[in-house]
């Protein structure tokens, strides 16, 4: 039995296709297929079911998840162990996509002063599949918009990041026509608000959850959307877009994330503190 072949079981319960489990562990389908009959020999026991509708746990595999969640973590704690926090290790920074162009280089910046002694690879992410990461060891630290319920997870608030509703066309809120809109759905905390703010809007024929793709449909689309302020402001200065009139100015939460094994250790207090405190309110 071979860790890849736990993080590949755990994905497709997680997928439900081979397909899927393929691309997002960036393997072939046949390697896949091959993992989980190699799994299946080795426990003795049938896992998945394969059928037009998609793959299925067996029974075995639904008893099987909690042990190879067991698994997977004392892997990651081997690791650890092996190659202790400190001198030549190599931190894995994820980071929410909204936040990368505005605020990863101050953050690495930051992170590199606070320690020196390490070296940090930084990618961007969505919430659940940087949650999914730290789980399994593969990410040392998130910074995510949507926390993900798990009892092997630890989040502290980073604060808040202000979202503007720009336009090329309306100037004021009454103006702005929901056909014209591009909707934005960044977060379920942030689609949340903006459904309460401004029911008139929350459907759109034309929607994206990065930042850079809406900013991009605004500027070729023309109309009306929200962006992360700094995004916002730049359009502004250069005049593609204006603000647009008595348009609430919507907060989306920030979370930094890691693995609850590591909450107390100093150097992630350390890469915690710092993240905190360069976050633009």
């Amino acid at each position: 039995m071979q860790i890849d072949q736990i993080e590949t079981f755990l994905d497709l319960l997680d997928t439900g296709s081979f397909n899927r489990t393929a691309d997002r562990l960036n393997v072939t389908q046949s390697t896949i297929s091959g993992r989980v009959k190699a799994l299946e020999k080795a426990l003795g026991e049938r896992l998945f079911e394969r059928s037009r509708s998609g793959t299925q746990p067996t029974t075995a595999a639904l008893r099987f998840e909690t042990h190879a969640r067991v698994l997977r973590r004392a892997w990651a704690d081997a690791q650890a162990d092996v190659k202790p926090y400190g001198a030549a290790v190599m931190l894995r920074i994820g980071i929410q996509h909204d936040l990368l162009d505005n605020h990863a280089g101050d953050w690495l910046t930051a992170l590199r002063s606070a320690l020196p002694e390490c070296g940090f690879y930084v990618d961007g992410d969505y919430s659940r599949q940087m949650c999914r990461d730290l789980e399994a060891g593969a990410l040392d630290l998130g910074v995510v918009f949507t926390p993900r319920p798990s009892p092997d997870l630890y989040f502290e608030s980073m604060g808040e990041i202000p979202y503007r509703m720009i336009s090329t066309q309306a100037q004021t809120l009454a103006e702005v026509k929901a056909t014209d809109y591009i909707l934005p759905n960044y977060a379920p905390a942030f689609a949340q608000t903006h459904a309460t703010l401004l029911p008139g809007l929350s459907e759109g024929t034309v929607s994206s959850g990065q930042a850079a793709a809406v900013r991009g449909l605004l500027i070729a689309l023309q109309g009306t959307t929200y962006l992360p302020s700094e995004m916002a402001e730049s359009l502004i200065a250069d005049g593609t877009a204006h603000p647009v009139a008595r348009a609430p100015t919507i907060a989306q939460p920030v979370f930094v994330a890691m693995h609850l094994r590591n909450r107390h250790r100093a150097g992630y207090r350390r890469m915690a503190r710092v993240l905190q405190n360069r976050l633009t309110p």
